[in-house]
Order: structure tokens, then sequence, then C-alpha cells
């Protein structure tokens, strides 16, 4: 127990340490003024369009950070996950994690447009899904930061990125750490980013066999709260109804708090990789509780923990391009 506290301490004083938004090697790098003489409206258009998308619709703001996450997962935060299938592109769109998951597409198209408008050729798709995944938190209610900028967008995508790199509901504890470490996050951002399932949904497949096989047996998910799982299955029959939705935070599905982690301690954490946190790893369990306990410390480590994945090998300087369509890289566009 002592070692585990001295590790967590040491991971938190790692935390306080100055980020740096640097790419030594290329000379590129991120800072929030980025557009500020470019397109100074930027921001504020950003945030105009993603709050009226939740107004719509509460769940979109889980969508659109779950876009942010899906992006910096393959290839980096360079808006890979944008683009749709092309002569030389298969899109990152028909991946596991992504069919008939990852949405919100349309909403990124509407800002593109409104700020080619404002400013042309100016802001990248990528920085776009930086600032609405930190506008979508802020909306639901949870911590706000400033976003880094600078990010440029791909030319190209990965559909086996996609397939290995994103965490999986299903993924070991090893398999979901390991996945993180190679994006160089580490278990406090893992556990502090985990806290994003506390707004929006996922679907039963995610999680059927928690319900009725968890080890090849035939049998439920130990673990999880036996009253929970009864009602879960009213829903997601054994087999059927496999794009049926159900919150991943029961009690605010829609709220951007400390809940999730609470109920991951009371057993009704919904997907695997939720309740691995508490079963698999003494200090990932410490971290879920004191999260559960105090929200201010986990709003101020996701923010934290947001601001170090979007860093993740973002395209700078002469590197990528400022795509004109979030869906097309600009020499397509330019012969459509």
């Amino acid at each position: 127990m002592a070692q585990s506290l001295s590790f967590l301490l040491a991971l938190s004083l790692l935390a306080l340490v100055p980020l740096c938004f640097c790419d030594k090697t290329l000379g590129g790098y991120l800072y929030p003024q980025f557009y500020d003489h470019s397109c100074p409206r930027a921001t504020e258009i950003v945030k105009s369009v993603v709050a009226k998308a939740v107004a719509r619709e509460a769940r979109m703001a889980a969508s659109l950070l779950r876009l942010h996450f899906h992006d910096c997962f393959v290839q980096g935060c360079d808006a890979s996950i944008l683009l749709d299938s092309s002569n030389n592109i298969i899109t990152e769109k028909r991946s596991v994690p992504n069919q008939n998951s990852a949405r919100g597409f349309e909403v990124i198209d509407e800002i593109k447009s409104a700020l080619e408008k404002e400013c042309p050729n100016r802001v990248s798709c990528a920085d776009i899904l930086a600032l609405a995944a930190r506008d979508s938190t802020v909306l639901s209610g949870g911590p706000n930061w400033e976003v880094p900028l600078g990010r440029r967008d791909s030319k190209g995508a990965s559909l086996s990125g996609s397939n290995n790199n994103i965490p999986a509901p299903n993924n070991t504890f090893q398999t979901v750490l390991t996945k993180f470490k190679r994006q160089k996050l580490n278990i406090v951002d893992l556990v502090a980013l985990s806290g994003s399932h506390t707004i929006g949904n996922a679907r039963c497949t995610s999680f059927r066999q928690r319900l009725y096989n968890q080890s090849g047996n035939g049998l439920a998910d130990f673990t999880l709260d036996q009253s929970y799982a009864a009602q879960l299955r009213t829903r997601c029959p054994r087999s059927g109804g496999d794009q049926t939705l159900f919150f991943l935070d029961f009690v605010s599905p829609t709220k951007f708090d400390n809940s999730y982690f609470k109920n991951l301690l009371a057993s009704k954490g919904l997907l695997n990789s939720d309740e691995i946190l508490i079963t698999k790893s003494q200090v990932t369990k410490q971290l879920v509780q004191q999260y559960a306990e105090n929200s201010e410390l986990f709003f101020e480590q996701f923010a934290k923990s947001m601001v170090k994945m979007g860093n993740i090998s973002p395209l700078t300087g002469s590197r990528g391009e400022i795509r004109k369509r979030c869906r097309k890289i600009n020499s397509i566009n330019q012969n459509a």
C-alpha cells in the first residue's frame, strides 16, 4: 500500500510539471494564441456551433469528445478520422471502434464551413476537433482548459491503426494500459480520461459478454452488480438489439461530473474497460476512489490529460495541410 501511495504521489508531482507543446525534432509547436491574428474569432465560432449542436441533442457532447480521442490515438491528432474513403484512402470510419458508433461529423462540417467563410484556409480540422472536445466538456458542466493550437491535417488515414490502437471495451487491463503508453500517456491519464464516460452512451454489443458469457463459461460477470445486470438484460438480450443504446453513467448521463467513478465503486460500471479500473490494479482503484471523493481533483487532472492527449504527434510547420473540407484532402477537393 505504501509503495502504491508513493507511486501515486510521484505521478501527481509529474502532473504538475509544466507541459511543453514543442515538437523539438521538426521545430513545430502548439500554443493557444495560434489564431489570434489569422482568425481571431476561430474559437468563438467553434463554441457557437458546438453549443447549438449540444442544445439540439445533449448526446452530441460525448460524441464530439470521443471523435477527438479516436483521432489522436491513430497517427496523432491530425483529423484522419474525418476523411471519407477515396481513391487512395480507406476511411477510419469503417474500423471496429468507429463503425456504427463514431458520430458528429456533420457538426464538424458545419464548424468548418463557418470558419472557411470567416477566414479561408486558416483553421485546421484537427484543431476544430480539439476545440470541439473542450467546448463539449464545458457545456456539459465539466472543466475548462486552454487548448494549444496549430495542428495541421493529415493527407491520409489508417484503418489498421484505428483497429489496433484505440482501446476496446473488452480489452484486458494490460492491453488498455499498453495502448495508452504507446501514446506516451500514463496510468493517471488512463483513469482520468476514462472519466469522459460520465457522459454518452454505449451499444449493447459493447458489453453483452458481461451479461451472459464473461469468461467463456456461459456465466455473467460476477464483478457486476447483479440487480444492475438484471436491469441491463431486459434491453440487451443474448442476441439481437446490438445497436440499442445505454447510458455509460446512468446517474447523470448528460452531466460531466464524477458520478462515473462512484458508479465504478458500486460495481455499476457498464463496460469491461470501466470495471477493470477497480479490479485489476490497486493504483487505478486508488485513483478511482480519489476522483469519486473529489470532483475538483478529477476535473483538474482531466484537463491536464486532455491537453497531453491533444499533443500526440501533431503535424506542424509544413507537414500536412489545412483541408478546405474536413472529409477530403485538398488535392481531391480541387479535382471534384
